[in-house]
């Protein structure tokens, strides 16, 4: 009897756990080429690119693993795992600025794939030591994700290889991303600004920590951090404004606030630094402006 694709796919997966890719390989080849004949099953095949890409990625053949993830993509848009392969793959190829753009549209996607956190750190470093202070400016545009793709993927890849687990199966402790607990992050976010408005900073940090819990938003960091200024609970102010930087890192509230906190635990140099990095953005910001003559003084 001939083999089925599926089949194919589970012995390719079985031979990619041994080791063995080369053989997984030819064995994703094989059942790509029964779909391909077929004319159907765009997931499927999407699913067999991605996983043959993983195998050229575990042997260094990071061209291969480009062709292959963007046939993926072409197939089924924003997929997580061909986004994450492509973007490893740019990387060791040292197109930094294409594996930026995979890693932040991959947090488009799911702000919690940590890999894809990780990457974007790297290439932001990477980058400014290539290309300096403009880098950004040298950026390829980064693709807007449909809000109908921002959501958990599930599409069921039968233990396909690769370390990234589908974002559905997320280790606990991830913040939980459906659609429910997002509107809860979102209202628990609005009770909080409500509180603030009336300076009652202590209970609204409750309130955006339990929305953070539920989804994390890089507003909710930079009005939490505001809260802890005030609170004169200045190293968690810090923290939060790092936090909202991995998720935007451009974010103007983050940088100012997180300068604020820097200058109050005396660490002037990395409080100027993030002026600078502010004013790059937004060269005729005031406050920032006013905040830099302060620490140039102190």
């Amino acid at each position: 009897m001939a083999a089925s694709p599926g089949s194919l796919r589970r012995a390719g997966n079985e031979e990619f756990r041994r080791g063995q890719y080369g053989a997984a390989a030819a064995l994703y080849t094989r059942a790509l080429a029964l779909l391909e004949a077929a004319g159907e099953a765009a997931e499927e095949r999407s699913v067999l690119l991605a996983n043959r890409a993983a195998c050229h990625l575990k042997d260094g053949a990071c061209r291969l693993c480009v062709a292959d993830c963007s046939d993926a993509l072409e197939l089924v848009p924003f997929g997580i795992k061909p986004l994450l392969r492509r973007a490893a793959a740019y990387e060791a190829l040292e197109s930094y600025r294409l594996a930026y753009v995979d890693y932040k549209t991959v947090l488009q996607v799911d702000c919690t794939v940590q890999a894809a956190h990780d990457g974007v750190n790297r290439m932001t470093k990477a980058l400014l030591e290539k290309d300096g202070v403009n880098w950004r400016q040298k950026l390829p545009p980064i693709p807007t994700v449909p809000v109908s793709a921002q959501t958990r993927w599930s599409i069921p890849s039968a233990g396909a290889p690769g370390a990234n687990p589908p974002p559905a199966t997320a280790p606990k402790g991830e913040p939980d991303q459906t659609a429910a607990g997002t509107q809860r992050a979102r209202t628990l976010k609005e009770e909080g600004n409500e509180l603030v408005k009336k300076g009652n900073h202590k209970k609204a940090v409750e309130k955006y920590s339990e929305s953070l819990q539920l989804n994390q938003e890089c507003a909710t960091y930079t009005n939490r951090a505001l809260c802890y200024l005030t609170l004169k609970q200045y190293k968690e102010a810090v923290q939060d404004c790092t936090e909202a930087l991995r998720l935007d890192p451009k974010n103007v509230k983050a940088l100012y606030r997180r300068a604020q906190a820097l200058k109050e635990l005396k660490d002037y140099k990395s409080s100027i630094a993030d002026i600078k990095s502010l004013l790059k953005t937004e060269p005729k910001n005031t406050a920032a402006l006013r905040l830099l003559q302060e620490l140039n003084r102190a």
